[in-house]
């Protein structure tokens, strides 16, 4: 007995003195992040600087304010990140800053979407006028990186490098099979025969409706890529598509040999160019400051008007309640844009979409508060990589609608899914279930067994009432018929351009273009940007999402590249309610 109480007794010690070791160890990493916080110095531009941009970091809607992301499992993404709009802002201050010479463009697999870094090719584009020149080295292009690279008035390539250059594909993930041997019936309910994001759960392959529309908008991403690249190097459309379709690019001196690029250097050759630009001896360090710190020194506003234009962010998946900074709560969203309407400083909104959609009554929720907007202000939305499904539906009733040429839109459907694993549950693992009820719908969402059809008439009558709401605000929106919309809808996604040509968008513009507008329709010459909803506090963040950060963490390290399969199954399974939805999350190979 005396020795099972020694044990014990080292045993209790031992988690004792654990936790106060691993206690100090999470003490001793916070206060470092605080501390190196508080110790940032001031960001100075010294004269003849080469502004250095790295585009491999992750490209999002704003500047991450989160103090703690260099930290894995508890504090989030341990990848840097800029706001493209930060991004753009610094480019335009660069273009006439004396201080700035050149820019030395690094990137070799940008972390952004193709309308994002159509907005970032764009502002080089401007920043070149300023006849400064840009610089582009890399060991590796992908074909994302060359887009961006393809501005730059040097592109140079590492002699023993490569250069992605084939073409685009799309491949999407069908798991019907993987369902049928769990067991699980995945029961569906909507309405349009392009709305394909249950198509993954009940095909095997794509239908022919969503054959005919991925082959579409991939096209239609195709050749604003080839006209990007077309008008920068020179190189005609034909003979680009030529040099991917015969995959013509296959080792450096191919992409020097067909003028992909200007040269084929090691990065010290690169460094020694800088340095003669910058009027540096080949001994002397070059005087650089990287993009990120230099939009820190921006101020936030160069006007001393009080008038303002409040732009307003929707990024991410449309959920109910508070959301995040990655997501678009109802509540925080349809708040921040009720602050812009009651706020008499506020003259004009910009709504910015980046969303595939979500929840169709939260979508509702956020519409409303743009209509009542509408009614006292101008709102103008500008639609970012992706605006379809629930995120055309909260933009629709904006004044009017700003989309670039390769933004993903449309897809106005609704679906719902139901799962039954009353297979899986009862053949699989011997489970049954027994019960009461008073009426003979009491349990009409049970998954331990399939719909009956007066269950799935219901159903199917709740989401043909939705779609009818959605192509109703759609109607009211953009002055069309309930007709004319339907024919255009139906779960139909469509390139920015082509739904310009519908009349599902106004014009192609960027994001500046759309606050330009704004201002031009309150009647404002001078004004400042005010950005909603407010970030919320990183500390706030690492309280609430410490838990979550952590699955996310040690799901990432388990399923790699496959994360994202889990991350769609995983949304399949805890999506409640009708789905505004996206068809599939677009990643371009």
């Amino acid at each position: 007995m005396k020795d099972f109480f020694k044990y014990v007794f080292a045993t209790v010690v031992g988690i004792v003195i654990s936790t106060v070791v691993l206690a100090i160890i999470f003490t001793v990493v916070i206060f470092g992040a605080l501390s190196s916080i508080g110790d940032e110095k001031p960001v100075e531009v010294k004269n003849n600087s080469v502004l250095y941009i790295d585009l491999d970091q992750a490209i999002t809607e704003r500047t991450p304010t989160n103090s703690l992301a260099g930290l894995p499992i508890i504090g989030g993404s341990d990848v840097k990140g800029i706001g493209f709009y930060d991004l753009i802002k610094a480019l335009k201050a660069a273009k006439t800053d004396d201080k700035i010479d050149c820019i030395y463009l690094n990137v070799s697999a940008p972390n952004a979407g193709m309308a994002t870094m159509l907005e970032v090719r764009n502002a080089l584009l401007d920043f070149k006028e300023s006849k400064k020149p840009i610089i582009a080295y890399s060991e590796v292009y992908s074909q994302g990186a060359y887009y961006l690279a393809s501005v730059a008035n040097k592109v140079y390539l590492n002699p023993q490098g490569a250069l992605e250059f084939k073409g685009f594909s799309s491949e999407l993930t069908f798991f019907k099979g993987a369902l049928d041997k769990l067991g699980v019936e995945a029961q569906i309910i909507r309405v349009g025969n392009y709305k394909s994001a249950v198509e993954p759960f009940i095909n095997t392959k794509m239908s022919d409706y969503n054959r005919q529309q991925v082959t579409a908008y991939v096209n239609g991403l195709y050749q604003t890529f080839l006209q990007g690249i077309s008008q920068t190097r020179k190189i005609s459309t034909d003979s680009l598509a030529l040099l991917a379709n015969d995959y013509k690019i296959q080792q450096p001196k191919d992409a020097l040999a067909y003028r992909m690029v200007d040269g084929l250097r090691y990065k010290d050759e690169v460094l020694d160019e800088l340095k003669t630009i910058t009027g540096k001896n080949k001994k002397e360090n070059i005087t650089s400051i990287p993009l990120n710190k230099y939009a820190q020194k921006l101020p936030a506003s160069t006007s001393g008007s009080s008038s303002q234009v409040a732009v307003i962010y929707a990024n991410g998946d449309i959920v109910g309640g508070e959301g995040s900074d990655e997501q678009i709560g109802s509540e925080r969203i349809s708040r921040a844009i009720r602050k812009a309407r009651l706020d008499d400083d506020i003259k004009a909104i910009v709504l910015r979409v980046n969303s595939g959609g979500g929840s169709a009554l939260a979508s509702d929720v956020i519409w409303r508060e743009i209509v009542l907007s509408k009614k006292v202000k101008p709102v103008i939305a500008s639609f970012g990589d992706v605006a379809a499904s629930g995120g055309y539906y909260i933009g629709c009733a904006a004044d009017s609608i700003f989309v670039q040429p390769n933004t993903i839109t449309g897809s106005i459907g609704v679906f719902g899914i139901i799962p039954n694993f009353q297979n899986l549950l009862n053949n699989k693992l011997g489970i049954t279930f027994d019960g009461v009820k008073t009426g003979q719908y009491a349990d009409i969402m049970s998954t331990n067994r399939p719909l009956t059809p007066g269950e799935r008439f219901i159903i199917q009558n709740d989401v043909n009432h939705v779609y009818d709401s959605f192509i109703t605000r759609v109607a009211d929106g953009r002055k069309k018929t309930k007709a004319q919309v339907d024919s255009i809808g139906g779960g139909h996604v469509w390139t920015g351009s082509d739904a310009v040509k519908i009349g599902l968008a106004d014009r192609l513009g960027s994001f500046n273009d759309a606050i330009k507008a704004a201002a031009k329709k309150a009647k404002l010459s001078d004004y400042q940007i005010v950005e909603y909803p407010e970030k919320i506090d990183p500390w706030k963040s690492f309280i609430t999402e410490a838990k979550d950060n952590a699955h996310v963490y040690f799901a990432k390290k388990e399923f790699g590249e496959n994360y994202l399969l889990y991350k769609q199954m995983q949304k399949a399974i805890v999506n409640s309610g009708i789905q505004a939805r996206m068809d599939y999350e677009i990643k371009i190979k």
